[in-house]
């Protein structure tokens, strides 16, 4: 059964919600019709500071790096269930120093080959309960809403004291990595 979907900036207490909730998978679904852009559409994730600034170049998690330090955040190397990546989280071995866990999309050749997030006719990102694989939140839609962006931040979990949330983002940038890299502190 799926989970009543989301909207753009409204977030979830997942942790006060679920108690016994200890690891998560972050599932991203991208679809277009068009098999090129999918082929170059690249998810990572960024373990960022309260600030919103990724500890390290070793804290950013993608199909180059698919773990971080503490191996808290992997990418899992097959995706399941419809999601073109998936991100599993332990919750309890998130490093402290890492407040906000942000899975982001770029399109890897998106301004020399006029291909945008415009012509997705998916994006969406959901929470499941690793233990059992089901389905705790889900976003909308956030295709409906794209046009020139290459890049797209889809949704973040943070801790609020000692409990994670969850929150859909839906932030496009048309500059793409170079912007999403520029607001995280990335590296390129």
């Amino acid at each position: 059964m799926a989970a009543r979907p989301m909207t753009r900036g409204s977030n979830v207490a997942l942790t006060r919600e679920i108690p016994n909730l200890t690891a998560v998978v972050l599932g991203v679904a991208l679809a277009s019709p068009e098999p090129v852009l999918t082929d170059n559409l690249v998810v990572a994730t960024l373990l960022c500071t309260a600030d919103s600034q990724v500890l390290s170049d070793e804290h950013v998690v993608f199909f180059n790096q698919l773990t971080e330090p503490a191996m808290s955040v992997t990418q899992l190397e097959k995706a399941v269930g419809g999601d073109l990546e998936q991100i599993e989280v332990d919750l309890a071995d998130v490093p402290p120093e890492v407040a906000r866990i942000v899975v982001v999309a770029y399109i890897n050749d998106g301004t020399g080959s006029r291909r945008t997030f415009g012509q997705l006719r998916e994006a969406r990102i959901r929470v499941l309960d690793l233990a059992d694989n089901l389905e705790l939140v889900r976003s909308e839609n956030l295709a409906d809403a794209l046009t020139d962006e290459t890049g797209l931040v889809l949704g973040e979990l943070y801790r609020l004291g000692a409990d994670w949330k969850f929150k859909v983002v839906g932030q496009g940038y048309s500059n793409g990595i170079v912007g999403i890299a520029a607001d995280f502190g990335v590296q390129l």
